[in-house]
Protein backbone atom coordinates (compact mmCIF):
# COMPACT_ATOMS: atom_id res chain seq x y z
CA UNK A 1 0.00 0.00 0.00
CA UNK A 2 0.79 3.47 -1.02
CA UNK A 3 1.52 6.06 1.81
CA UNK A 4 -0.09 9.64 1.87
CA UNK A 5 1.63 12.90 2.17
CA UNK A 6 0.98 12.83 6.21
CA UNK A 7 3.25 10.28 6.24
CA UNK A 8 5.58 10.82 3.82
CA UNK A 9 5.88 14.66 5.40
CA UNK A 10 5.24 14.12 9.39
CA UNK A 11 6.60 16.47 11.71
CA UNK A 12 8.04 16.00 14.77
CA UNK A 13 6.55 14.98 17.71
CA UNK A 14 7.89 17.53 20.21
CA UNK A 15 6.14 19.96 17.90
CA UNK A 16 2.97 18.17 18.20
CA UNK A 17 3.29 17.98 22.24
CA UNK A 18 4.45 21.41 22.41
CA UNK A 19 1.24 22.46 20.32
CA UNK A 20 -1.33 20.46 22.35
CA UNK A 21 0.09 21.01 25.90
CA UNK A 22 -2.25 23.25 27.80
CA UNK A 23 -5.15 22.94 25.49
CA UNK A 24 -8.50 23.13 26.92
CA UNK A 25 -11.00 20.12 26.42
CA UNK A 26 -14.08 22.34 25.52
CA UNK A 27 -15.57 23.65 22.15
CA UNK A 28 -14.03 26.86 21.53
CA UNK A 29 -17.18 28.44 20.04
CA UNK A 30 -19.23 27.42 23.20
CA UNK A 31 -16.56 29.16 25.18
CA UNK A 32 -16.36 32.08 22.73
CA UNK A 33 -19.71 33.41 23.19
CA UNK A 34 -20.92 35.84 25.78
CA UNK A 35 -22.82 34.15 28.68
CA UNK A 36 -25.93 33.02 26.82
CA UNK A 37 -29.07 33.70 27.76
CA UNK A 38 -30.30 30.67 29.93
CA UNK A 39 -34.28 30.00 29.56
CA UNK A 40 -36.37 28.96 32.65
CA UNK A 41 -36.95 25.01 33.19
CA UNK A 42 -40.34 23.55 32.57
CA UNK A 43 -41.74 23.16 35.62
CA UNK A 44 -45.38 23.67 35.31
CA UNK A 45 -48.10 21.86 32.91
CA UNK A 46 -48.81 23.97 29.69
CA UNK A 47 -50.60 23.44 26.20
CA UNK A 48 -49.37 24.43 23.01
CA UNK A 49 -49.80 24.63 19.10
CA UNK A 50 -46.53 23.29 18.59
CA UNK A 51 -44.06 21.84 20.80
CA UNK A 52 -40.67 21.42 19.40
CA UNK A 53 -38.14 18.96 20.72
CA UNK A 54 -34.13 19.98 20.61
CA UNK A 55 -32.67 23.18 21.01
CA UNK A 56 -30.11 22.74 17.62
CA UNK A 57 -30.57 24.60 14.38
CA UNK A 58 -33.36 22.36 13.43
CA UNK A 59 -35.52 22.92 16.48
CA UNK A 60 -34.59 26.47 16.52
CA UNK A 61 -35.44 27.34 12.78
CA UNK A 62 -38.55 24.74 13.39
CA UNK A 63 -39.87 27.58 15.49
CA UNK A 64 -39.32 30.68 13.96
CA UNK A 65 -40.68 29.29 10.70
CA UNK A 66 -43.59 28.02 12.87
CA UNK A 67 -44.23 31.70 14.46
CA UNK A 68 -43.81 33.59 10.66
CA UNK A 69 -46.03 31.23 9.31
CA UNK A 70 -48.59 31.70 11.99
CA UNK A 71 -47.48 34.43 14.44
CA UNK A 72 -50.78 33.97 16.82
CA UNK A 73 -49.34 30.21 17.14
CA UNK A 74 -47.87 29.28 20.75
CA UNK A 75 -45.04 27.58 20.10
CA UNK A 76 -43.03 25.83 22.90
CA UNK A 77 -39.46 25.11 22.71
CA UNK A 78 -37.93 22.09 25.13
CA UNK A 79 -34.11 21.03 25.19
CA UNK A 80 -32.62 18.57 27.54
CA UNK A 81 -29.63 20.91 28.49
CA UNK A 82 -28.66 24.49 26.94
CA UNK A 83 -29.62 25.81 23.64
CA UNK A 84 -26.90 24.48 20.80
CA UNK A 85 -24.89 22.83 23.27
CA UNK A 86 -24.80 19.57 20.87
CA UNK A 87 -24.05 19.39 17.60
CA UNK A 88 -24.98 22.83 17.35
CA UNK A 89 -22.11 24.66 19.17
CA UNK A 90 -19.73 21.92 17.95
CA UNK A 91 -19.36 21.98 14.17
CA UNK A 92 -16.97 23.52 12.17
CA UNK A 93 -19.69 25.89 10.79
CA UNK A 94 -19.62 25.15 6.75
CA UNK A 95 -23.08 26.13 6.11
CA UNK A 96 -23.20 24.28 3.04
CA UNK A 97 -25.55 24.50 0.16
CA UNK A 98 -25.67 20.64 -0.17
CA UNK A 99 -28.85 19.01 0.76
CA UNK A 100 -27.88 15.24 -0.13
CA UNK A 101 -24.41 15.68 1.52
CA UNK A 102 -22.65 16.13 -1.98
CA UNK A 103 -23.06 15.87 -4.97
CA UNK A 104 -22.10 12.04 -6.21
CA UNK A 105 -24.33 10.71 -3.00
CA UNK A 106 -27.15 12.49 -4.61
CA UNK A 107 -26.68 11.51 -8.22
CA UNK A 108 -26.30 8.04 -7.25
CA UNK A 109 -29.37 8.02 -4.89
CA UNK A 110 -31.53 10.28 -6.87
CA UNK A 111 -30.57 10.83 -10.55
CA UNK A 112 -34.17 12.27 -11.72
CA UNK A 113 -34.07 14.86 -8.97
CA UNK A 114 -30.46 15.90 -8.60
CA UNK A 115 -30.53 18.91 -10.65
CA UNK A 116 -33.67 20.41 -8.73
CA UNK A 117 -32.33 19.42 -5.32
CA UNK A 118 -29.03 20.98 -6.35
CA UNK A 119 -31.06 24.24 -7.30
CA UNK A 120 -33.14 23.91 -3.80
CA UNK A 121 -30.08 23.56 -1.72
CA UNK A 122 -28.68 26.90 -3.40
CA UNK A 123 -32.19 28.70 -2.63
CA UNK A 124 -31.93 27.44 0.93
CA UNK A 125 -28.81 28.50 1.43
CA UNK A 126 -29.68 32.00 0.27
CA UNK A 127 -32.58 32.35 2.42
CA UNK A 128 -30.47 31.27 5.40
CA UNK A 129 -27.93 34.59 4.27
CA UNK A 130 -31.39 36.93 3.77
CA UNK A 131 -32.40 35.55 7.25
CA UNK A 132 -29.00 36.18 8.92
CA UNK A 133 -29.79 39.89 7.68
CA UNK A 134 -33.84 40.01 8.06
CA UNK A 135 -33.22 38.58 12.14
CA UNK A 136 -30.20 40.38 12.55
CA UNK A 137 -28.24 37.24 13.74
CA UNK A 138 -24.56 38.40 14.96
CA UNK A 139 -22.97 34.88 13.82
CA UNK A 140 -19.73 35.92 11.86
CA UNK A 141 -21.76 34.95 8.50
CA UNK A 142 -19.23 35.26 5.86
CA UNK A 143 -20.41 33.58 2.25
CA UNK A 144 -16.44 32.81 1.05
CA UNK A 145 -16.75 29.72 -0.93
CA UNK A 146 -15.04 26.02 -0.18
CA UNK A 147 -11.73 25.35 -1.54
CA UNK A 148 -11.98 21.05 -2.17
CA UNK A 149 -8.26 19.88 -2.05
CA UNK A 150 -6.16 17.60 -3.97
CA UNK A 151 -3.42 16.04 -1.66
CA UNK A 152 -2.45 13.17 -3.60
CA UNK A 153 -2.11 12.64 -7.55
CA UNK A 154 -4.99 10.56 -8.01
CA UNK A 155 -7.57 13.28 -6.06
CA UNK A 156 -6.19 16.01 -8.73
CA UNK A 157 -8.04 13.58 -11.72
CA UNK A 158 -11.25 14.13 -9.36
CA UNK A 159 -10.71 17.71 -9.89
CA UNK A 160 -10.32 18.21 -12.87
CA UNK A 161 -13.53 15.62 -13.62
CA UNK A 162 -15.74 18.14 -11.13
CA UNK A 163 -14.67 20.90 -12.78
CA UNK A 164 -15.77 19.75 -16.30
CA UNK A 165 -18.88 18.46 -15.24
CA UNK A 166 -19.78 22.22 -13.80
CA UNK A 167 -18.86 23.47 -16.55
CA UNK A 168 -20.71 21.15 -18.58
CA UNK A 169 -24.11 21.73 -17.02
CA UNK A 170 -23.38 26.04 -17.39
CA UNK A 171 -21.46 26.43 -13.49
CA UNK A 172 -19.50 29.08 -13.24
CA UNK A 173 -19.14 29.19 -9.87
CA UNK A 174 -16.79 26.39 -9.76
CA UNK A 175 -13.20 27.34 -10.80
CA UNK A 176 -10.42 24.61 -11.37
CA UNK A 177 -7.26 25.79 -9.43
CA UNK A 178 -4.07 24.22 -10.19
CA UNK A 179 -1.09 23.98 -7.81
CA UNK A 180 0.51 27.46 -8.18
CA UNK A 181 -2.92 29.04 -8.12
CA UNK A 182 -4.27 27.11 -5.43
CA UNK A 183 -0.82 27.99 -3.13
CA UNK A 184 -1.52 31.70 -3.96
CA UNK A 185 -4.80 31.27 -2.45
CA UNK A 186 -3.47 29.46 0.99
CA UNK A 187 0.21 28.27 1.09
CA UNK A 188 0.97 24.49 1.75
CA UNK A 189 3.20 22.27 0.61
CA UNK A 190 0.72 19.37 0.58
CA UNK A 191 -2.04 21.03 -2.27
CA UNK A 192 -1.50 19.80 -5.77
CA UNK A 193 -4.84 21.45 -6.96
CA UNK A 194 -8.02 22.46 -5.99
CA UNK A 195 -11.49 23.54 -6.92
CA UNK A 196 -13.14 26.88 -5.71
CA UNK A 197 -16.64 26.47 -5.14
CA UNK A 198 -17.58 29.80 -4.42
CA UNK A 199 -21.37 30.25 -4.33
CA UNK A 200 -22.11 26.77 -2.46
CA UNK A 201 -21.01 27.30 0.44
CA UNK A 202 -20.78 29.94 3.77
CA UNK A 203 -19.03 30.03 6.88
CA UNK A 204 -20.63 31.08 10.33
CA UNK A 205 -19.69 30.68 14.27
CA UNK A 206 -21.94 27.75 15.59
CA UNK A 207 -22.87 28.64 18.85
CA UNK A 208 -23.09 32.45 18.17
CA UNK A 209 -25.56 31.10 15.36
CA UNK A 210 -27.94 28.62 17.40
CA UNK A 211 -27.54 31.64 20.00
CA UNK A 212 -28.64 34.57 18.28
CA UNK A 213 -31.40 31.87 16.41
CA UNK A 214 -32.95 31.35 20.28
CA UNK A 215 -33.06 35.34 20.76
CA UNK A 216 -35.02 35.70 17.21
CA UNK A 217 -36.78 32.98 18.45
CA UNK A 218 -37.86 34.38 21.56
CA UNK A 219 -38.96 37.75 19.95
CA UNK A 220 -41.09 36.11 17.61
CA UNK A 221 -42.69 34.93 20.81
CA UNK A 222 -41.60 31.38 21.13
CA UNK A 223 -41.29 30.13 24.72
CA UNK A 224 -38.05 28.39 25.11
CA UNK A 225 -37.17 26.01 28.10
CA UNK A 226 -33.92 24.75 29.08
CA UNK A 227 -32.88 21.39 31.20
CA UNK A 228 -36.01 19.67 30.06
CA UNK A 229 -35.43 16.25 28.90
CA UNK A 230 -38.44 15.24 27.11
CA UNK A 231 -38.83 11.58 28.54
CA UNK A 232 -42.43 10.38 26.97
CA UNK A 233 -44.45 10.77 23.80
CA UNK A 234 -48.14 9.91 25.13
CA UNK A 235 -51.29 9.65 22.83
CA UNK A 236 -53.26 7.46 24.68
CA UNK A 237 -56.76 8.77 25.05
CA UNK A 238 -55.84 11.62 23.32
CA UNK A 239 -57.99 12.77 20.37
CA UNK A 240 -55.93 13.64 16.86
CA UNK A 241 -56.91 17.07 17.78
CA UNK A 242 -55.93 17.23 21.27
CA UNK A 243 -52.44 16.51 20.18
CA UNK A 244 -49.74 14.38 21.79
CA UNK A 245 -49.16 14.72 25.75
CA UNK A 246 -44.98 15.77 25.60
CA UNK A 247 -43.65 14.81 29.15
CA UNK A 248 -40.36 16.06 30.95
CA UNK A 249 -39.09 14.80 33.95
CA UNK A 250 -41.43 17.35 35.83
CA UNK A 251 -44.09 18.51 34.13
CA UNK A 252 -46.36 17.86 30.51
CA UNK A 253 -47.22 19.91 27.35
CA UNK A 254 -50.40 18.83 25.64
CA UNK A 255 -49.14 20.14 22.19
CA UNK A 256 -51.57 19.59 19.17
CA UNK A 257 -48.61 19.33 16.63
CA UNK A 258 -45.05 18.07 18.03
CA UNK A 259 -41.94 18.46 16.14
CA UNK A 260 -39.02 16.38 17.07
CA UNK A 261 -35.28 17.42 16.62
CA UNK A 262 -33.42 15.58 18.64
CA UNK A 263 -30.78 14.01 15.98
CA UNK A 264 -28.13 12.29 17.45
CA UNK A 265 -29.81 11.30 20.45
CA UNK A 266 -32.24 8.42 21.12
CA UNK A 267 -35.00 9.10 19.04
CA UNK A 268 -38.57 9.39 21.42
CA UNK A 269 -40.26 7.19 18.03
CA UNK A 270 -39.30 3.13 18.17
CA UNK A 271 -39.29 2.97 14.57
CA UNK A 272 -36.41 5.38 14.12
CA UNK A 273 -33.95 3.89 16.86
CA UNK A 274 -32.21 1.86 14.46
CA UNK A 275 -31.86 4.46 11.70
CA UNK A 276 -29.05 6.85 12.85
CA UNK A 277 -25.91 6.06 14.72
CA UNK A 278 -23.66 8.16 16.63
CA UNK A 279 -20.39 9.06 15.43
CA UNK A 280 -17.69 10.84 16.76
CA UNK A 281 -15.89 13.58 14.78
CA UNK A 282 -12.76 15.97 16.55
CA UNK A 283 -11.86 19.03 16.24
CA UNK A 284 -8.57 21.40 17.14
CA UNK A 285 -8.73 25.23 17.10
CA UNK A 286 -5.30 27.47 17.06
CA UNK A 287 -4.48 30.46 19.00
CA UNK A 288 -5.14 33.24 17.14
CA UNK A 289 -2.33 33.69 14.26
CA UNK A 290 -0.16 36.31 14.15
CA UNK A 291 0.57 38.90 10.56
CA UNK A 292 3.77 37.06 10.20
CA UNK A 293 1.58 34.10 10.62
CA UNK A 294 -0.85 35.24 8.04
CA UNK A 295 1.40 36.75 5.51
CA UNK A 296 2.69 32.73 5.40
CA UNK A 297 -0.20 31.24 5.01
CA UNK A 298 -2.13 33.88 2.96
CA UNK A 299 -5.52 32.88 2.88
CA UNK A 300 -6.55 35.97 2.46
CA UNK A 301 -10.04 34.73 0.90
CA UNK A 302 -10.89 33.19 3.89
CA UNK A 303 -12.52 30.25 2.20
CA UNK A 304 -13.47 26.82 4.00
CA UNK A 305 -11.23 24.32 3.06
CA UNK A 306 -11.64 19.89 2.80
CA UNK A 307 -9.56 17.70 1.18
CA UNK A 308 -10.65 14.82 -0.95
CA UNK A 309 -9.44 11.46 0.81
CA UNK A 310 -12.05 9.27 2.65
CA UNK A 311 -10.96 10.40 5.57
CA UNK A 312 -10.96 13.79 5.04
CA UNK A 313 -9.94 17.07 7.24
CA UNK A 314 -12.34 20.05 6.97
CA UNK A 315 -10.70 23.24 8.16
CA UNK A 316 -11.47 27.35 8.51
CA UNK A 317 -10.59 30.67 10.00
CA UNK A 318 -12.38 32.10 12.63
CA UNK A 319 -13.34 35.58 12.77
CA UNK A 320 -10.43 36.25 15.16
CA UNK A 321 -7.90 34.32 12.88
CA UNK A 322 -7.62 31.22 14.11
CA UNK A 323 -7.39 27.86 12.77
CA UNK A 324 -10.07 25.19 13.27
CA UNK A 325 -9.00 21.68 11.87
CA UNK A 326 -10.63 18.71 12.19
CA UNK A 327 -12.64 15.15 10.52
CA UNK A 328 -9.94 12.42 9.23
CA UNK A 329 -10.92 9.80 12.50
CA UNK A 330 -14.79 9.06 12.52
CA UNK A 331 -15.16 7.24 15.78
CA UNK A 332 -18.01 4.90 16.49
CA UNK A 333 -18.29 3.21 20.09
CA UNK A 334 -20.00 0.14 20.33
CA UNK A 335 -24.31 0.22 21.91
CA UNK A 336 -24.69 3.52 19.77
CA UNK A 337 -23.89 5.47 23.02
CA UNK A 338 -23.31 9.00 23.18
CA UNK A 339 -21.62 10.22 26.25
CA UNK A 340 -18.86 12.60 27.60
CA UNK A 341 -16.30 10.35 28.64
CA UNK A 342 -15.91 10.02 24.43
CA UNK A 343 -15.06 13.63 23.61
CA UNK A 344 -11.05 13.21 24.62
CA UNK A 345 -9.40 10.88 22.38
CA UNK A 346 -5.79 11.51 22.71
CA UNK A 347 -4.84 9.42 19.88
CA UNK A 348 -7.12 11.66 17.93
CA UNK A 349 -5.78 14.97 18.56
CA UNK A 350 -2.42 13.71 18.43
CA UNK A 351 -2.90 12.41 14.61
CA UNK A 352 -4.98 16.03 13.97
CA UNK A 353 -2.09 17.76 15.37
CA UNK A 354 0.42 15.74 13.19
CA UNK A 355 -1.63 16.32 9.54
CA UNK A 356 -1.73 19.89 10.79
CA UNK A 357 1.41 20.94 11.33
CA UNK A 358 2.37 18.86 7.73
CA UNK A 359 -0.25 21.11 5.83
CA UNK A 360 1.57 24.24 7.49
CA UNK A 361 4.86 23.55 8.74
CA UNK A 362 5.65 27.01 8.33
CA UNK A 363 3.20 27.60 11.73
CA UNK A 364 5.86 25.33 13.76
CA UNK A 365 5.63 27.24 17.25
CA UNK A 366 1.57 27.60 16.99
CA UNK A 367 -0.31 26.01 19.42
CA UNK A 368 -3.77 24.94 20.03
CA UNK A 369 -5.94 26.66 22.30
CA UNK A 370 -8.57 23.93 22.13
CA UNK A 371 -9.86 20.70 21.97
CA UNK A 372 -13.05 18.66 21.63
CA UNK A 373 -15.62 16.58 19.65
CA UNK A 374 -19.20 15.72 18.99
CA UNK A 375 -21.19 13.24 17.74
CA UNK A 376 -22.41 12.90 14.57
CA UNK A 377 -26.02 11.88 13.53
CA UNK A 378 -25.01 9.56 10.85
CA UNK A 379 -27.71 7.77 8.53
CA UNK A 380 -27.05 5.05 6.27
CA UNK A 381 -27.78 7.47 3.45
CA UNK A 382 -25.55 9.85 4.67
CA UNK A 383 -28.15 12.72 4.49
CA UNK A 384 -31.46 13.75 6.19
CA UNK A 385 -34.32 11.74 6.28
CA UNK A 386 -38.39 13.22 6.92
CA UNK A 387 -41.74 11.44 8.58
CA UNK A 388 -44.61 11.93 10.51
CA UNK A 389 -46.14 9.29 13.46
CA UNK A 390 -49.14 9.38 15.30
CA UNK A 391 -51.34 9.78 12.83
CA UNK A 392 -49.27 12.88 11.67
CA UNK A 393 -49.75 14.83 15.25
CA UNK A 394 -45.38 14.28 15.40
CA UNK A 395 -42.81 15.28 12.92
CA UNK A 396 -39.65 14.32 12.82
CA UNK A 397 -36.48 14.87 10.97
CA UNK A 398 -32.92 13.13 11.60
CA UNK A 399 -29.51 11.78 9.90
CA UNK A 400 -27.95 14.65 9.06
CA UNK A 401 -24.96 13.16 8.86
CA UNK A 402 -22.77 15.88 9.62
CA UNK A 403 -24.35 17.99 6.94
CA UNK A 404 -26.66 19.74 8.73
CA UNK A 405 -25.85 23.53 9.33
CA UNK A 406 -28.28 24.40 6.00
CA UNK A 407 -29.67 21.60 5.73
CA UNK A 408 -32.04 22.55 9.20
CA UNK A 409 -33.06 25.12 7.98
CA UNK A 410 -34.71 23.18 4.62
CA UNK A 411 -35.92 20.42 7.55
CA UNK A 412 -37.40 22.49 9.37
CA UNK A 413 -39.64 23.32 6.05
CA UNK A 414 -40.62 20.06 5.58
CA UNK A 415 -41.69 19.48 9.21
CA UNK A 416 -43.88 22.27 9.12
CA UNK A 417 -45.49 21.41 5.76
CA UNK A 418 -46.06 17.18 6.81
CA UNK A 419 -47.67 18.80 10.20
CA UNK A 420 -50.37 20.76 8.55
CA UNK A 421 -51.24 18.45 5.65
CA UNK A 422 -49.63 20.32 3.00
CA UNK A 423 -48.42 18.87 -0.10
CA UNK A 424 -45.58 21.32 -1.40
CA UNK A 425 -42.91 20.65 -3.73
CA UNK A 426 -40.67 19.95 -0.62
CA UNK A 427 -43.03 17.14 0.38
CA UNK A 428 -43.16 15.36 -3.40
CA UNK A 429 -39.30 14.80 -3.68
CA UNK A 430 -38.39 10.95 -3.67
CA UNK A 431 -35.48 12.66 -1.70
CA UNK A 432 -38.28 13.62 1.14
CA UNK A 433 -40.36 10.82 0.87
CA UNK A 434 -38.14 8.09 0.95
CA UNK A 435 -36.73 6.56 4.43
CA UNK A 436 -32.87 4.59 4.79
CA UNK A 437 -32.10 1.38 5.58
CA UNK A 438 -31.67 0.99 9.02
CA UNK A 439 -28.33 0.15 11.12
CA UNK A 440 -28.24 -3.60 12.09
CA UNK A 441 -28.39 -4.31 15.79
CA UNK A 442 -25.00 -4.72 17.60
CA UNK A 443 -22.62 -6.24 17.19
CA UNK A 444 -23.10 -6.81 13.63
CA UNK A 445 -23.51 -2.57 13.57
CA UNK A 446 -20.05 -2.18 15.59
CA UNK A 447 -18.44 -4.93 12.64
CA UNK A 448 -19.64 -3.02 10.09
CA UNK A 449 -18.60 0.32 10.88
CA UNK A 450 -15.44 -0.79 11.86
CA UNK A 451 -14.71 -3.14 8.38
CA UNK A 452 -16.07 0.19 6.78
CA UNK A 453 -13.88 2.32 8.13
CA UNK A 454 -10.70 0.00 7.69
CA UNK A 455 -11.81 -0.82 3.68
CA UNK A 456 -11.90 2.97 3.47
CA UNK A 457 -8.86 3.92 4.69
CA UNK A 458 -7.35 1.15 2.41
CA UNK A 459 -8.79 3.12 -0.21
CA UNK A 460 -6.93 6.41 0.68
CA UNK A 461 -3.84 4.34 0.57
CA UNK A 462 -4.30 3.13 -2.67
CA UNK A 463 -5.10 6.25 -5.43
CA UNK A 464 -8.78 5.71 -3.87
CA UNK A 465 -9.45 2.72 -5.33
CA UNK A 466 -12.66 0.88 -3.54
CA UNK A 467 -12.11 -2.82 -2.48
CA UNK A 468 -14.99 -5.44 -2.71
CA UNK A 469 -16.45 -4.74 0.63
CA UNK A 470 -16.70 -0.81 0.00
CA UNK A 471 -18.32 -1.75 -3.97
CA UNK A 472 -20.73 -4.21 -2.49
CA UNK A 473 -21.69 -1.43 0.30
CA UNK A 474 -22.37 0.99 -2.92
CA UNK A 475 -24.50 -1.16 -4.10
CA UNK A 476 -26.87 -1.79 -1.96
CA UNK A 477 -26.92 2.22 -1.56
CA UNK A 478 -24.65 1.74 1.70
CA UNK A 479 -21.64 3.30 0.23
CA UNK A 480 -20.04 6.49 1.82
CA UNK A 481 -19.12 8.96 -1.57
CA UNK A 482 -19.80 12.70 -0.37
Amino acid sequence: MESTVFERSRPKTSVVDHALSGSKLSPFWLDDIAPAQRYPTLTADIDCDLAVVGGGYCGLWTAIKAKQRNPSARVVLLEAKTVGWAASGRNGGFVEASLTHGEENGQTRWPKEIDRLNELGLENLDAIEQAVTDLGLDCDFERTGTLSLAVEDHQVDWLKEMAAEAAQHGNTDEVYLDADAVRKEVNSPTYLAAVWSKRSSALVHPAKFASELARAATELGVEIFEHSPVTDLDTSGLTPAQGTAVRTSKARVLAKKTALATNVFPSLLKRNRLSTVPVYDYALMTEPLDATQLADIGWTNRQGLSDMANQFHYYRMSADNRILFGGYDAIYHYGRRVREEYEDRQETYDTLGHHFFTTFPQLEGLKFSHRWAGAIDTSTRFCAFFGTARGGRIAYATGFTGLGVAATHFAADVMLDKLEGKETERTRLAMVRETPLPFPPEPIASMGVQVTRWSLNRADHNKGKRNVILKTLDALGLGFDS
